[in-house]
């Protein structure tokens, strides 16, 4: 089943560039922020759906920010992988599987300072919305 990329332009543009070159292009997004491109199963349809979001590494694992520019739903990819942790992921030329898990708590405090760090924009999606923003955690399997 062919994968369905982002309908947003610009994003659909990086995710080609992305996997064209391997992540030669596009995982370096901006100085210093890195981004994967995530594909998630669609939670009605069941086809794959493939974002690029903005990533930090924790260890062995991968934290992502689920903040849809501060928007009072949460992105699509956020509620698909919620129905359907196992998600497929690239970072640069590596492709894996992996587990994808809301992360709670202190470790979800940590995580937000984590990603912060290297887009401080996210506190200012934050305060745009009454939902906490969900800071997501991939876990390979």
């Amino acid at each position: 089943m062919a994968v369905k990329d982002s309908p947003v332009g610009w994003v659909r543009k990086h995710i080609d560039r992305y996997v064209e070159t391997a992540g030669e292009q596009g995982h370096e997004w901006r100085p210093g922020v890195t981004t994967l491109l995530l594909t998630t199963k669609g939670r009605r349809s069941g086809e794959p759906r493939r974002t690029a979001l903005i990533y930090q590494p924790d260890g062995d694992r991968h934290v992502i920010v689920a903040s849809n520019g501060g928007s009072n739903g949460h992105p699509n990819w956020y509620l698909n992988l919620r129905d359907n942790p196992e998600v497929e992921v690239q970072v640069g030329a590596e492709r894996f599987r992996a587990h994808a898990r809301t992360a709670k708590g202190e470790e979800r405090a940590r995580l937000w300072d984590l990603m912060n760090e290297i887009w401080p924009d996210y506190t200012n999606y934050q305060q745009r919305t009454d939902r906490e923003i969900p800071v997501v955690v991939l876990e390979r399997v």
